[in-house]
């Protein structure tokens, strides 16, 4: 039998799942839209890791969550390890670029710069409230501009001539956008200059005030777009490398993070099971704490989110 480590890369946009082995090779991998339910999202992605796996001796002993919802599904899997996304997005990539000194990540709504030096993380930042610099960002102008968010890149490297559109924010940007549009402009020209105003404002903001230095990867689900990756590189004026697991950094991190940990007996079994999230407010102090309940098939399971021992007291009225 084969022990299996699994991480699961719970985002806002997006689901990621991997199996690796004992080398930290990937043997299944599974990318899913989040859509707004986390817990059905990774159920979906466990059904998918299962099935790659089913004819293979494959038992797994550990299990990492990551991501916006790492809590919350690492409550229900009964994860060996619960981790921050800047540490896990490290860790699986050093594993495969022991060299690397910058990590450019953009995702479906957030984005983040992680600075490495001899291995060890030094520095990091995250976008706040604008999207501009993300994939869904690039979602929307792609449908108003009536063309596949997949071949947005491809367009891009036909322009001889990018639009300049402003990257100060989402408002700016659109605006821009739709007067580009009005004047005559090529529709390649116009997604090659959103091509570049995410990676000027990812620069200008996750990266403002930051020394980014060679080697640098590119990961997220927006370094699929080759054409981000080509405005990166001119205005950095450098070459960027780019994995085709790029998108499963974080789980992969995870994984392999959870691999120094205790041994569990999961069972993909679970997916068969009913979870339920609630949240509910304790007003039995100034604190009027929200706290996140979590249920398995009705029962009371883990909650969180309380500051004092009224949320528990709270709590245990509600579930006892």
């Amino acid at each position: 039998m084969i022990k299996g480590y699994l991480g699961i890369d719970i985002g806002s946009i997006s689901t990621k799942g991997v199996i690796i082995d004992e080398n930290n090779e990937i043997i299944a991998s599974s990318y899913l839209w989040t859509k707004g339910n986390p817990i059905s999202a990774t159920k979906e992605v466990l059904k998918e890791l299962k099935e790659q796996i089913k004819l293979k001796k494959i038992k797994i002993v550990s299990v990492g969550t990551t991501g916006s919802a790492r809590k919350l599904i690492g409550t229900i899997l009964n994860a060996s390890i619960i981790k921050n996304e800047i540490t896990a997005h490290a860790i699986g990539t050093l594993s495969l670029y022991p060299n690397i000194k910058t990590i450019i990540e953009i995702g479906g709504q957030d984005s983040k710069i992680i600075l490495l030096k001899n291995g060890i993380v030094t520095d990091y930042a995250m976008n706040t409230l604008c999207s501009a610099g993300t994939g869904s960002f690039l979602s929307s102008q792609a449908k108003r501009l009536d063309v596949d968010v997949e071949d947005f890149g491809k367009l891009a490297l036909t322009s001889n001539n990018p639009a300049l559109i402003a990257a100060r924010c989402t408002v700016f940007a659109e605006s821009d956008l739709v007067h580009k549009m009005q004047v005559g402009y090529k529709k390649n020209d116009i997604i090659a200059g959103l091509c570049k105003s995410v990676a000027l404002n990812y620069l200008n903001s996750v990266g403002k005030g930051k020394k980014i230095e060679k080697p640098i990867i590119f990961q997220g689900g927006v370094s699929k777009n080759v054409g981000v990756k080509k405005a990166f590189e001119d205005i950095l004026n450098c070459k960027i490398i780019t994995d085709e697991n790029g998108h499963l950094m974080g789980a992969l991190g995870v994984a392999i993070l959870s691999k120094d940990q205790k041994e569990i007996d999961f069972s993909f079994d679970i997916v068969e099971q009913n979870f339920k999230a609630t949240s509910l407010n304790c007003s039995s102090c100034p604190n009027n704490c929200e706290i996140i309940c979590v249920q398995k098939d009705g029962k009371l399971l883990d909650s969180w989110g309380n500051r004092c021992d009224n949320g528990k007291k709270t709590v245990d009225k509600v579930y006892n």
